[in-house]
């Protein structure tokens, strides 16, 4: 199979799992917890499951990767049936990425054609619109609203990958000062809040967020964290995500604005990310097992997770990194473009 282009910044995100017995929950003494409620596999013998998002509805978008490493996006609907495999009709290379889901179940994501670059869908009614920013190399549409804003990523014309933000239509392109890569991830329906993340010029990766006003708020690093990224978020501002420490394992993270967290670890699993939040408080995410294999799970928020205060924000440019290079062995993060 052709590989695509290295223009986007690969970054390391795994793949693996194993059953759950029964609901379980990480919790402090105080405020709440995160509670598994069920996990959950695309159908087929070996097939690797990356949840993505989760609507109101409970309707989950992501994909699914089969033994011969073709990757292609899925829904699972709220009462647990899966939708066919959804592979965009342009897709020549055997990569269609489910990204984000709105209630009205639009779903938007990315492929890749024979110019080996990403391009962004929206999937509506059994319907393919392609999507590019203007004039970008390579665009991907990583989340969509109710009111149907959306967010993303697009390589431009100097190789420079951009984030982006579609409100009532109007494209806005950002970057980190400083980073060659950042990227938005999810927007909530209240428009609050974009959360993503960015690599540094070092290669690290750290959490940022736009707030409604259009200021970036930036690293968002747990402490110990090696590469943080913020993939999902909800209206009451709460945040998911992941991030690696120095001894190769990754967390899941719940993040509250402006600097606090929590961490969520899948019992007796080396790998856990939180990918998407509802503003109900559920949550889709996935675990990685001893074989290699990515499971997704359902989980749900009750009370509000107690959190620690995360270090202080820096300023690109003004503060040096305070965390060593990510660790890019397979059994950390994986492989994908850009993080899923």
């Amino acid at each position: 199979m052709t590989k695509p282009k290295q223009i986007f910044i690969s970054i390391l995100a795994v793949l693996f799992v194993f059953p759950v017995m029964g609901t379980f929950a990480q919790k402090a003494a105080t405020s709440g917890s995160i509670e598994v409620i069920t996990t959950f596999d695309y159908p087929g013998a070996g097939n690797s499951t990356l949840p993505q998002k989760i609507n109101e509805r409970g309707d989950i978008v992501g994909e699914f990767i089969d033994p011969n490493g073709v990757t292609a996006g899925f829904v699972r609907f709220s009462d647990g049936s899966f939708s066919d495999p959804i592979v965009d009709p342009n897709d020549t290379l055997g990569f269609t990425e489910g990204r984000g889901i709105n209630n009205s179940r639009t779903v938007v994501g990315d492929y890749i054609p024979p110019d080996g670059n990403l391009h962004g869908f929206f999937l509506s009614s059994g319907t393919f619109t392609e999507f590019d920013v203007p004039g970008a190399v390579q665009t991907a549409v990583l989340s969509i609203s109710d009111a149907a804003d959306f967010t993303g990523t697009l390589v431009d014309g100097s190789g420079l990958q951009q984030a982006f933000v579609s409100l009532g239509g109007t494209i806005t392109s950002y970057s980190v000062p400083g980073a060659p890569a950042t990227l938005a991830y999810s927007i909530s329906d209240s428009k609050r809040l974009v959360v993503g993340y960015y690599i540094d010029a070092a290669g690290i990766l750290h959490g940022q967020y736009r707030d409604a006003n259009g200021t970036l708020h930036f690293p968002v690093d747990p402490t110990g964290s090696v590469g943080t990224i913020l993939f999902g978020d909800n209206n009451r501002n709460w945040v998911v995500g992941r991030y690696a420490d120095n001894s190769g394992v990754t967390h899941g993270l719940f993040f509250v604005p402006p600097n606090n967290f929590f961490t969520f670890d899948y019992p007796g699993s080396a790998f856990t990310s939180l990918n998407g939040i509802s503003s109900q408080g559920n949550i889709t995410g996935r675990y990685v097992d001893a074989s290699g294999i990515a499971h997704g799970f359902i989980a749900r928020v009750t009370g509000t997770p107690p959190t620690t205060p995360a270090g202080p924000e820096m300023k690109a440019n003004v503060s040096p990194s305070k965390v060593a290079p990510l660790n890019q062995s397979p059994s950390a993060w994986g492989g994908a473009m850009p993080a899923r």
